[in-house]
C-alpha cells in the first residue's frame, strides 16, 4: 500500500469518526429523559409497587374517578420543617396534569423522611373541584382522609366516608407522623 492510499483511508476513517462524535455530542439531549418523563417513570413505579404490595389496590384505583401519584415526597425539619414532591394526576389511567405538593410547619420536629403517596378521588365532584382549583389546599379546599388499612385487607372492599382518600407507603427515614393538613397542591409544567 502506498502513502497516498494510506492517507485516503485515514482521511475517510477520521471523517467517519468526526461524524460519529458530532452525532453523539449533539444528540445526547435527545436520549436524556425530560423532567416529565422522569416523573412519569417514577409514578409508574410507585403505582406498580402500590398494586403489588396491597391486595385490591389495582381495582381500587381503577374504580376511582382519578388519582394523584407522588412517587417521592421528601420531608425534613429542625424546628422549622417542610416537604416537597412532584407527581401526576391520572384519570382513566392516563396522565392529565403534573402537580407539586408542598407543606411548611413550625414546632418541635427533627429528622428527614421520604414516602410515596397516592390520593384517590372517589367522586367526580371532588375530582372536578380539584382540577378547577388554582392551588388546592388540604383542609381548606377539601378534606383528605389518610387511609388506615393493613396489608391483609382488600382495598377494593373498604368503603370510605370522605370522597378523597390518601395512601402513604414506602416510608424511608425517621421523622414523626404524617399529616396532610395544610399541604398545597399546585399544577406544574415540568
Amino acid at each position: 500500500m502506498n502513502i497516498k492510499d494510506l492517507s485516503m483511508k485515514l482521511l475517510k476513517l477520521s471523517s467517519a469518526l468526526l461524524a460519529m462524535v458530532l452525532v453523539f455530542t449533539f444528540s445526547t439531549p435527545l436520549f436524556a429523559d425530560t423532567a416529565a418523563q422522569k416523573i412519569e417513570k417514577r409514578s409508574n413505579a410507585a403505582v406498580a409497587k402500590f398494586i403489588k404490595e396491597f391486595k385490591g389496590a389495582e381495582q381500587f384505583i381503577n374504580n376511582a374517578s382519578g388519582y394523584l401519584v407522588f412517587p417521592k415526597i421528601t420531608k425534613a425539619g429542625l424546628m422549622v420543617g417542610g416537604s416537597y414532591g412532584e407527581g401526576v394526576l391520572r384519570v382513566n389511567g392516563q396522565t392529565q396534569h403534573y402537580y407539586s405538593v408542598t407543606s411548611a410547619s413550625l414546632g418541635f420536629q427533627w429528622g428527614a423522611q421520604q414516602h410515596a403517596m397516592i390520593i384517590a378521588f372517589l367522586s367526580e365532584t371532588s375530582l372536578k373541584n380539584f382540577i378547577a382549583s388554582n392551588g388546592w389546599e388540604a383542609g381548606v379546599d377539601g378534606t383528605i382522609t389518610i387511609a388506615d388499612w393493613g396489608k391483609s385487607k382488600d382495598l377494593s372492599s373498604i368503603s370510605y366516608e370522605k370522597p378523597i382518600v390518601a395512601f402513604i407507603f414506602g416510608e424511608k427515614g425517621l421523622m414523626g407522623g404524617i399529616s396532610l393538613e395544610g399541604n398545597k397542591f399546585q399544577r406544574i409544567v415540568p
